[in-house]
């Protein structure tokens, strides 16, 4: 089994930045992360998840929501089993709890579903 963990939000203030990470553990998750695609996703209270980003396993093509394009940046370290979220010039709209998740990206196969791999999420909170 692989499990995925969230790390790096906090409170900060706008135009600040974070940056997180989604750390895969477990069984073959070497194996499964560096071939799978991996996503984040948002979710404010009282909102629909929303997805922000989202990496291939190959690191060489990335896809964002339009609100957070030239602001955000996924990256991914397979050899850490790390994809990272650098997130610039936040914005109090940013504030959501924020996932990761990883799935075999493809025909049919364009989002996660739940269950994949999801990671339990953290909280970024954006004072203006």
């Amino acid at each position: 089994q692989v499990q995925l963990v969230e790390s790096g939000g906090g409170l900060v203030q706008a135009g600040a930045s974070l940056r997180l990470s989604c750390t895969a553990s477990g069984r073959s998750s070497g194996r499964i992360f560096s071939n799978y695609a991996v996503g984040w996703f948002r979710q404010a209270p009282g909102k629909e998840r929303e997805f922000v980003g989202a990496i291939t396993w190959t690191g060489t093509t990335t896809y964002y929501v339009d609100s957070v394009k030239g602001r955000f940046t996924i990256s991914r370290d397979n050899a850490e089993n790390t994809v990272y979220l650098q997130m610039n010039n936040l914005k109090s709209e940013d504030t959501a709890v924020y996932k990761c998740a990883a799935w075999d990206y493809g025909p049919g196969r364009s989002a996660p579903e739940d269950h994949d791999f999801w990671g339990q999420g953290t909280q970024v909170t954006v004072s203006s």
